[in-house]
């Protein structure tokens, strides 16, 4: 779809240009600290693995000793480096790291910020170390695309995005796997209640998650293995998606790229409303943990469709706008293309409203046109769901002729139970069952679908464009973490300087190195594509 809502584009360049002035001041905040989080995602991508027997990783047992004997403003990798070689290491990897952890746990390590050639020579072996674990997330992305060629994308976009979550991944396999023959293109794995406030991420297989599946490391290794196998039995690449939210952020985002995860939910203001974690921690670990995204090839899904299950999604149309604005800036800072930018909207307008399907069609529009090339994630009604199944199917009818009408990108599955019930299979089949008959009745009318000129959705996209750049405005004149403070999005108020995990940011000092950065920072060869 291009230009058929007849957007000023002097109004919609005004708009690009206020986010960016909006967002830069939190860039440059980002850009001078680091987190426990962002560490310990150093040390994963060096090669630290495993945890203890009390189930905390070793790099959380590692990055705790370097801050407490030295502090965590210079990194962790100089510092645990040079440990290693001090001990009388010949080389540093990540068995030798991981040693190190091991022996740091029960006091056993001594860590200092070198100088002169032992701060040389620590530099180096952080590098040759990261750059092992940036590679495995290279070689991942050459993965990807060599089985997407192999195996060819879905016949037809919006890709079908469907969610499993048992809390036992051993569950949740098998019930992917039928969601792929099904005809669900993209398999998202919700993660236990409460994760995104651990402050570490559980190791090994899991089957004892809540309302969800832990996300472990081994957890997407067994996941991804499942869809490679019914992906090369349908003859087309079904992606996987999991979160890179919470105060693990970069960690799940190292993680992710190390698996070949294809998708991650990574918002820039989320974890901030909807889990109160403090905002400087969120935008600090965000910034890395989209830098890895852009690296490893992986689809980002932003989070804005939450705005509007506590605000009324009409007279807060603007505000997912605005925050797909800012998403746009923040992730093009951090190295993503426009094809991995997952921007999210939502069919959520109370069906009681007069035209409020024609209303549904002006705000996803509105969104297609303003970022054109963006696989953008249309989300279903979950706030007006009833518990009448009947009419729960019927709205999810409609919202999935909306996404077709309007051109989106990926479509999740809306389940008539929403809300009500943890849903059965059989609600699953009934709900691609939905899916399956709009798309293939209509799945090309978006060719056909033109709003009148001057009409009720040119006038309604036009409103809503107008007032993302009142809200641009007075954002400039204050601060984005203002506005984040004084409940602008999504009715939460979330002050700089409350929030969960504010202990684990620590501004950078001067000689501050972080290896995985400086490799990802850095051009690399390859193609790209969706």
């Amino acid at each position: 779809m291009s230009g058929v809502l007849g957007l000023d584009p002097v109004v919609v360049a005004r708009a690009r240009e206020l986010a960016a002035r909006a967002g830069a001041p939190v860039v440059e905040l980002a850009r001078s600290r680091t987190t426990v989080s962002v560490e310990r995602a150093v040390l994963r991508l060096m090669g630290v693995a495993g945890a203890d027997a009390e189930g905390i990783p070793w790099v959380n047992r590692l990055v705790d000793a370097v801050a407490d004997q030295v502090g965590l403003g210079y990194g962790v990798a100089v510092p645990v480096c040079d440990a290693v070689l001090r001990g009388g290491g010949s080389r540093v990897d990540g068995a030798a790291l991981t040693r190190l952890a091991q022996e740091a746990a029960s006091g056993g390590a001594r860590f200092e910020v070198p100088s002169g050639a032992a701060a040389r020579a620590a530099r180096r072996w952080a590098r040759s170390a990261a750059a092992v674990g940036v590679g495995r997330v290279d070689a991942a992305r050459r993965d990807r695309e060599r089985l997407v060629a192999r195996w060819g994308d879905p016949p037809r976009r919006p890709w079908v995005y469907l969610i499993v979550a048992t809390g036992d991944i051993h569950e949740d396999v098998p019930q992917a796997q039928a969601a792929a023959r099904a005809g669900a293109d993209v398999i998202a794995v919700i993660r236990s209640t409460g994760q995104s406030l651990l402050d570490y991420v559980p190791e090994g297989a899991t089957r004892e998650g809540f309302a969800g599946t832990y996300a472990t490391q081994e957890n997407f290794r067994l996941m991804r293995a499942a869809l490679d196998e019914v992906s090369a039995e349908l003859g087309r690449y079904v992606r996987l998606t999991n979160y890179a939210s919470g105060l693990c952020m970069p960690e799940m985002a190292a993680l992710a790229g190390l698996e070949r995860l294809d998708m991650m939910l990574n918002d820039s203001m989320y974890g901030i409303l909807f889990r109160d974690i403090n905002p400087v921690r969120t935008f600090v670990d965000q910034r890395f943990s989209r830098q890895v995204h852009a690296r490893a090839g992986i689809i980002i899904n932003t989070g804005e469709d939450n705005y509007l299950t506590t605000a009324d999604a009409v007279e807060a149309a603007h505000t997912v706008t605005v925050s797909q604005l800012l998403n746009e800036f923040f992730a093009r800072e951090a190295g993503l293309a426009d094809w991995q930018l997952g921007l999210g909207h939502a069919f959520e307008i109370d069906p009681s409203v007069p035209e409020s399907f024609r209303l549904e069609l002006a705000h996803a529009l509105l969104a297609r046109e303003l970022f054109p090339d963006a696989p953008l994630k249309w989300m279903p009604p979950t706030r007006h769901m009833t518990g009448d199944v009947f009419r729960g199917n019927l709205l999810n009818g409609f919202f999935n002729l909306a996404g077709v009408l309007t051109g989106q990108g990926i479509l999740l599955v809306g389940m008539m139970t929403e809300a009500v019930a943890t849903p059965w299979l059989s609600d699953r089949d009934i709900a691609l069952q939905n899916v399956r008959y709009v798309l293939g009745a209509a799945g090309g009318l978006a060719e056909d679908f033109v709003p009148a000129p001057g009409g009720f959705i040119q006038r309604r996209a036009g409103q809503v464009l107008g007032e993302a750049v009142e809200l641009l405005e007075r954002i400039v004149d204050g601060s984005l973490l203002s506005a984040i403070a004084d409940g602008t999005f999504g009715v939460m108020r979330r002050p700089v300087d409350g929030g969960k995990g504010r202990d684990g940011v620590v501004v950078q000092a001067d000689g501050y190195v972080n290896p995985v950065s400086e490799l990802l920072a850095e051009p690399v060869g390859g193609g790209v594509g969706g």
